[in-house]
């Protein structure tokens, strides 16, 4: 059964942590039936234990729980963005560069996108394709519950418009290999060298 959480968590985390999120914290408890849980089990801090079916660009259909086992820069997105994505993206191709060859192949990338109705797994494959994203980056869709609840997780508030844009919080976020954030930088250019070291701490 699909763990949804209750929708006065969700709202309180949004007035708690706000649109410009925070730039380290410490992930809340929140109630979880052991039943419920994947067969690798995650800490009560880990995104990881939210429920929630997603779809890949290659359409795969994974869980949050899929990306565990190494790092995970964490990107919320939506392809038509023109103005602050494109700024994210190339910061997060920056962190990637800056990267050591072996750290690099135990990181992982991941863009989660706003945009639930017309960010589609075949829409992000264009998307993929149009940007030359890197082969190892995940992209991922899901449901509009299921995005405002991760984007809720993750202090990340966004609001779409008439005009189809979205206006969002700039955020990325680094989780640790059981999905706990264990940092988050805010506002575009922040650059990678704070991101790239925190990186490495936890690879090492």
């Amino acid at each position: 059964m699909k763990t949804k959480l209750p929708t006065a968590i969700v709202a309180a985390l949004v007035f708690q942590l706000g649109i410009s999120g925070a730039t380290e914290t410490n992930f809340i408890h929140r109630p979880c039936c052991a039943m419920d849980l994947p067969a690798k089990k995650f800490t009560d801090k880990s995104l990881y234990q939210v429920e929630s079916v997603w779809t890949t660009d290659a359409q795969k259909q994974i869980k949050l729980g899929a990306l565990a086992g190494k790092p995970q820069v964490v990107l919320m997105f939506y392809s038509r963005c023109t103005t602050a994505c494109p700024i994210l993206e190339n910061e997060l191709r920056q962190i990637e560069s800056a990267l050591t060859s072996e750290t690099r192949a135990k990181t992982g990338f991941t863009l989660i996108s706003f945009d639930s109705e017309r960010d589609t797994p075949t829409a992000l494959a264009e998307y993929r394709k149009v940007w030359n994203l890197p082969e190892n980056w995940t992209l991922l869709s899901g449901q509009p519950d299921d995005v405002l609840e991760l984007a809720a997780l993750l202090g990340i508030q966004f609001k779409k418009s008439g005009d189809g844009e979205i206006a969002h919080s700039n955020v990325v976020t680094l989780l640790n290999a059981q999905g706990e954030i264990v940092f988050q930088q805010t506002g575009l250019n922040a650059g990678a060298d704070e991101m790239v070291r925190r990186i490495e701490q936890i690879v090492k």
